[in-house]
């Protein structure tokens, strides 16, 4: 298509509008191309979040029968550090634990643990939802069975079950509580830093770790984490009950045990793992895993990884059943 004829009257229009028109194309053309790549990319998550999630991006729901639900096992998981800010925190467990015990066709709950510990706050709050639940449910048993590690504050959880099992190489125990911090007092002297601190109320700089030790600090400190074990130490004593067998090795004093002499221990009840627990002990094989609810996107970040959070919190200078 040629341009138009400057001689020809009312050619400065008709180039005119040509021009305008040659714009609207290439517009066209760019929201076009536009559109494709923003599909290109919603697919590229959507390919990435089936691949991570295994093909269950969190509809199933979304499609279930009508028909009543056959008899099953109501699996919550707690996995990984538990914390307010972790995955395994104590409002989505709790939100987790309500599902599972009204769900229809669960015959018993299970708890299933992979944990080396955490907030000793979240561990009591989901142990006592578990009794609340136990207590509002009397026909739906609990059960816990510990994978790699149940210690600490993931031990003080499973003891609400009315029985624990675990593997065989798995590590139990670890009653006892900790509290991380630093002293950074010679540090700041050798590179020549004046430490400013003003505080209203004489212990409020308490455990600064810039400042020195104080020895009522200390001492006021020891209490309050033994104040802390010692509600640990009641309430395993309270769920375990006399199948705890004291005296020939210290329970209480932070230690780890194998599956093996836990069971020796009466820190559990006997060796398995959730199948066989599942199969031989509940006698309902079909396990259903009850997770917090998630959108497609939220699984999708999730399983990509948020290892630095949960690592943070591993640092943070509070008690820990860890």
């Amino acid at each position: 298509m040629g341009w138009a004829n400057e001689n020809k009257p009312g050619w400065e229009r008709e180039t005119l509008e040509r021009l305008v028109q040659a714009q609207v194309i290439e517009q066209r053309r760019a929201r076009r191309w536009g559109i494709f790549f923003k599909l290109l990319f919603l697919l590229y998550l959507i390919a990435l979040l089936i691949l991570v999630r295994g093909g269950d991006m969190g509809l199933a729901g979304m499609f279930e029968s009508e028909r009543e639900p056959a008899d099953h096992v109501a699996v919550v998981e707690v996995e990984g550090l538990i914390a307010s800010s972790a995955g395994a925190n104590a409002e989505d467990i709790s939100k987790v634990l309500n599902d599972a015990f009204e769900a229809k066709g669960t015959r018993a709950v299970m708890l299933r643990i992979n944990s080396g510990g955490g907030s000793p706050v979240q561990a009591a709050i989901v142990h006592d939802e578990v009794l609340r639940l136990k207590d509002k449910h009397p026909d739906i048993p609990v059960y816990a069975v510990i994978g790699d590690v149940g210690a600490s504050a993931a031990y003080y959880i499973a003891v609400a079950a009315d029985e624990i099992y675990a593997s065989q190489a798995s590590m139990v125990g670890s009653i006892g509580v900790r509290m991380d911090s630093f002293g950074l007092v010679d540090l700041i002297d050798n590179i020549g830093v004046e430490r400013r601190l003003f505080t209203a109320g004489d212990n409020k700089g308490f455990l600064d770790p810039f400042l020195p030790l104080d020895a009522g600090h200390v001492d006021h400190l020891e209490g309050v984490l033994s104040g802390v074990h010692q509600q640990f130490v009641d309430v395993v004593r309270s769920g375990r009950g006399e199948r705890l067998v004291e005296g020939e090795d210290d329970l209480f004093n932070g230690l780890i045990w194998t599956g093996d002499r836990s069971v020796e221990l009466g820190l559990i009840d006997g060796l398995g793992t959730d199948r066989s627990v599942a199969r031989d002990v509940i006698g309902v094989e079909k396990l259903v895993v009850f997770k917090p609810r998630r959108s497609p996107l939220q699984l999708l970040f999730e399983d990509l990884g948020m290892a630095a959070m949960q690592q943070w919190l591993s640092w943070e200078s509070t008690p820990q059943w860890r």
